[in-house]
């Protein structure tokens, strides 16, 4: 067992009261009523890579879930806070040829992250819903096995950033009554990582940045259906 610096339980803790704290704000503004909030659900998949790591393609599946709130602004237009857990990381398992070749095998990393999305919802005749917008995300936990070992790195003192910020662009429609369809993309606006790779007599340095699909099911709450 290694000793962390804190717990993950209780991160994510002190996280969720970050997020409880900032709902309350946006839900209880003067500017709002209770009758035009929407709550949401939402479940998903993650579908995570991490540019620079030398390993390529969406090869690592991970959890997409929590909740949010929105509040129309008038018109087509929305905005929403959600609070979510969202697994991200790499995989990659070389052929023997490649391994040889570059001294890079077998690849499996897992970075568990709890994440604030703040977005800004077009509403296109209730056909297609389009969102852009930005999030923060704060590691929580992690494992990197590279060669088959796991590099035992803990989120405090471990190569990675604690903090992950990420541009969101997304698109959702109406699958049955409130549930909706949701694909989203996110990208790294800044480093999450920056490394030194070494093979024979080559040595390159690289930063690192999350770049994740997410396909997810939003059910939404005190919706007026047209």
């Amino acid at each position: 067992m290694s000793n962390r610096k804190f717990p993950v339980i209780s991160t994510l803790n002190r996280f969720s009261l970050t997020g409880i704290l900032f709902l309350l704000l946006f839900l209880f503004s003067e500017s709002i009523t209770a009758q035009s909030i929407r709550g949401e659900l939402i479940t998903g998949l993650n579908l995570a890579q991490v540019d620079g790591d030398e390993v390529v393609g969406y090869r690592k599946p991970g959890f997409n879930g929590g909740v949010g709130a929105a509040l129309p602004i008038g018109g087509q237009w929305t905005i929403s806070i959600e609070t979510l857990f969202s697994q991200k990381g790499a995989y990659k398992k070389y052929p023997l040829e490649y391994i040889d070749s570059l001294g890079l095998p077998y690849y499996n990393l897992r970075l568990n992250y709890a994440e604030i999305p703040f977005m800004l919802h077009y509403n296109d005749k209730n056909k297609l819903i389009f969102g852009a917008g930005f999030s923060y995300g704060r590691l929580v936990d992690m494992t990197e096995i590279e060669h088959g070992l796991n590099k035992g790195w803990t989120t405090p003192n471990g190569p990675y950033n604690i903090g992950d910020w990420d541009i969101i662009l997304d698109i959702r429609f109406r699958v049955f009554w409130r549930a909706y369809f949701n694909f989203r993309y996110s990208y790294s606006i800044v480093p999450i990582r920056e490394r030194t790779y070494t093979s024979g007599v080559n040595t390159w340095t690289r930063k690192q940045y999350n770049n994740m699909l997410s396909f997810r099911l939003v059910f939404v709450f005190n919706e007026d259906i047209q």
